[in-house]
Parts: C-alpha cells; structure tokens; sequence
C-alpha cells in the first residue's frame, strides 16, 4: 500500500532516523541561478570588499497570506511577539512544536494591515499553510513554492524576484541605481527605491556584515532590474554571486539554516504529519553526519540552542508556550563556530588522492553538507559529546574551515575540541555519501557570528546578530 502523507510513511519506516539516513534526495539545491559568475572565492571576497548581487529568487517559499486573521496566525504559531509589527516591518518568524522545538523559520514581511509575505524554506511554510487552513482563520493563503531543485531545463518562474545588494560598497551601488539618496531605514524596515524605472520594495537588511538591502518586484521585471544594477554598479565593483559561493555566507554572518523540523513525534502534532505529503519535504529530508542515535528527538532543537533565546516573548499564547515557560536558558546548549584545524582539513582533502584506502568523506566547496539536515558529533578530551556541528563549509575571507553548531553551556570560547567527520560503518547509503572512513578534527570554539564585520556592523540592541549577542 502506497502511503499518502508523511504519518503513513513514517509508520511504513519502523525507524524515523533511518528513513532520513537513508534519503536519496541528496545534498540541499539551491536551484536555478547559475553556479558561479566568476568563481567562489571571488565572490565570497567580493561581500567583505566590494559590493554583491545576491540572487535570493527561486530557493525559498513565498506564501501570501492575507484577511483579518492573518496577524492572529501568525502570534498563535509564533514565539515572537506581535506587538509591535507594524505595516513595513518585517520579522524573522520562528514557530515551534508543543514541546517547544523548533520547526524552522524564515522571513514575514507586513506589507499592508492584513497582508503578510513569509519567505524561507519549507517547514516553516508548511507549518503556518496547515495552522491556516485547519485553525478556523478567516485568512486566505496563497503559495508560490520554492522553484524545482533540478528543472531539467523546463521553464521556470516565479510571482517575484528577490534580489539582495550587499558589502562595503552596497549603499553607493543603491543610491546610483535609484538616481539619489536612498533614506536608511532602521534594520528590517520596509521602504521603496527605483530601479529601471520600475518602483520596487525594499527591505533594510545586513547579510554580509554592512547595510544593506533586499528587493523584490514582479517576476517579469527580472532581467531589466538585475541588469540594470549589475551595470550601474559595475564602478563598485559589484560581483554577482553565484548559487556555490551564496549559501556559505552563513558560516560568517551565524545562522544555522536547516535545523532538523521537530515534527516527527508528538501526538499534538499528528494531525500535521497527516496534513503533510508522503513526498514532502519532511518525509524526504536527508539527514546527514557522524551524529547517529536511536531516536528522532535528539535531533531536535529549541530556540536557545540555535541563537533565538531573544525571541521568545511571554506575552502571549503560542503553540509551544508551555513548555518553553519550563526551560532555563542558562542550562541550554549555546550557538557557537567551529574553526577547523588547518591540517586537519587537509588531510581530509588530500585523501581524495589516497589509491589505497576508502578516503574520508569528499569536503565539497566551499559548502560541505551532504544532506539538508547536518549533524557532526563534537567531543571533550574525555570523549564525552558536548556539542553538535549543524552546518559546514570553507571562507575564502578568513581562509579557513568554519561550522556552525551548539555546545554545552560551560564550553567557553577558545576551547579545543573534536569533531567527527564523516559518518560511521562506511557511511550511510545516501546518494550523497560515497565510501569512507571517519576523521577526527581539531576544533577551536568561536565566537558567534565568526566575521568580526559581521559582529560589530550588525544593528546594535537586540537579536542574534547584534553587539550585544555578539
């Protein structure tokens, strides 16, 4: 019997975290936009010393949420507060289980008093289209899923494009292309510029570790406002980055972007996993890494653990409430960079020339992960597993290894520590994994974000990427 949502197909598997070890779907594709303009390193250099185009339009869910409703939604699903969401701000959304993991997040954006734009990847997504459609909400969804991981050389389109101008130089290649100066907004307000003589809208944002923005207007217009800013930025020295070198930016600015949706237990949440599709992208999730335990739920995090400890705000009700009410922040796991051991990493990437022996796991650059969710074992001295590494890859800027992850909460930083890479018996039977054995590495604990830009040219007073988390 075919299983038709994801409960069925877990019940089929006998064994959650063997199912998603096992996931052929392979490596995270951030799709469509082309590999590389010039190459990686360039234009991961390009974001500390010159200016960027980030091409954001075909990798992330947009839903459209819309009707008096909608506001409720989204402060019944969400930790954060909604009391001071006004039109033209935007919010970086994070919903919970019952128990109080994380499902995922993303971006909402509040473009009129009942209509909302959320922006990220699928299981936080799906959470807010089943809370919407099954919760009683006079509010009406729409949603322009993520383009396909591999067209085949289909047609592709989009309701927008999404565009980021970021670096040192990005607010002179803004106001150029606007023709005159562009007010800055405080952090993650909304606004308008021109471009091509089209009105476009805007949101203040600092991916790369300077001001910043993010744009986005009808698809149609793509190609006269991509061009048009890559010309009039040219004098900048703006570089378009391509898919390879988009998705590394995160091991300099520190945010974990795939954690693990904490939706494969709970009885609160089976009617949910009814809702979801047996070819979804929970049911199909390729779990990754030399982490392996029997059960799902310690793959689960919550919001301390991955930097959101801000976030969560008491003042109303919420899906998760309950339990975060009985946590104590001070006794959670701490996100923190990993910095590998130069000769480390080189052992592992000369052994791509071993004739000999299996090899380790291939280090692709300069993004590593080998499945959408990540989880490397960290340990002590003592070989006891203080932390887990969730996300990994190389810098160009800082030349070196980097992951993102969490450790216990008396880890300080500088400790040294033991990451092991590659997974065990041989490796699993991922399409994504060849023959390997493991490989233990040196780590030193580091500050979160890694990019000291990143920690002192963020918004000051409040949220993960700030001076004060800093």
């Amino acid at each position: 019997m075919t299983a038709k949502n994801l409960q069925e197909v877990l019940d089929a598997s006998g064994n959650i975290v063997e199912l998603l070890r096992s996931s052929q779907i392979g490596a995270y594709v951030y799709p469509v936009v082309a590999s590389e303009f010039t190459n990686w390193q360039r234009e991961q250099q390009a974001w500390r010393k010159t200016a960027v185009l980030f091409d954001q339009s075909h990798h992330m869910v947009n839903l459209f949420i819309e009707g008096p409703d909608a506001l409720k939604l989204i402060s019944d699903t969400a930790i954060n507060t909604v009391a001071n969401f006004e039109v033209n701000l935007a919010k970086q959304y994070v919903p919970t289980t019952a128990a109080g993991n994380v499902i995922g997040d993303g971006i909402l954006f509040r473009e009129e008093e009942e209509r909302f734009v959320f922006v990220g990847r699928a299981p936080a997504a799906n959470w807010l289209m089943f809370h919407g459609e099954t919760g009683g909400y006079n509010v009406s969804i729409e949603k322009d899923d993520r383009s396909p991981s591999r067209p085949n050389g289909k047609l592709v389109t989009r309701k927008y494009w999404r565009l980021q101008i970021q670096g040192p130089n990005a607010w002179q290649v803004i106001e150029k292309v606007n023709g005159g100066p562009v007010e800055r907004l405080k952090f993650f307000r909304m606004g308008h510029m021109n471009v091509a003589g089209e009105q476009v809208r805007t949101l203040r944002h600092g991916m790369a570790g300077a001001p910043g923005l993010e744009l986005w207007g009808p698809y149609e217009t793509y190609d006269k406002v991509r061009d048009t800013i890559l010309e009039q930025g040219a004098e900048f020295g703006i570089e378009p980055v391509g898919s390879r070198a988009y998705s590394s930016n995160t091991l300099e600015s520190g945010w974990i972007p795939s954690p693990l949706p904490a939706i494969y237990t709970g009885e609160e949440e089976r009617a949910y996993r009814e809702w979801l599709p047996a070819n979804g992208y929970e049911a199909t999730n390729a779990l990754a890494g030399s982490y392996v335990t029997d059960s799902i739920e310690d793959y689960y995090t919550n919001p301390w653990e991955l930097g959101y400890g801000s976030f969560v705000k008491f003042d109303h009700d919420f899906i998760g409430r309950d339990a975060l009410e009985k946590i104590d922040p001070a006794a959670q796991r701490k996100k923190v960079t990993f910095q590998w051991d130069a000769k480390d990493l080189a052992d592992i990437m000369t052994s791509l020339l071993d004739v000999e022996g299996p090899g380790y796991q291939f280090f692709n650059l300069p993004n590593a992960n080998y499945g959408s969710s990540n989880f490397d074992e960290v340990k002590d001295a003592a070989g006891k597993v203080v932390g887990l590494s969730m996300f990994t890859g190389y810098s160009a800027n800082e030349r070196r290894g980097l992951s993102l992850g969490t450790v216990d909460p008396d880890v300080e930083v500088g400790t040294e520590l033991t990451l092991t890479w590659g997974e065990p018996d041989g490796g699993s039977s991922k399409s994504s994994v060849q023959p390997h054995k493991q490989k233990d590495v040196k780590v030193v604990v580091s500050p979160v974000p890694y990019a000291v830009t990143a920690r002192t040219e963020y918004r000051e007073g409040g949220g993960w990427r700030s001076k004060a988390a800093g």
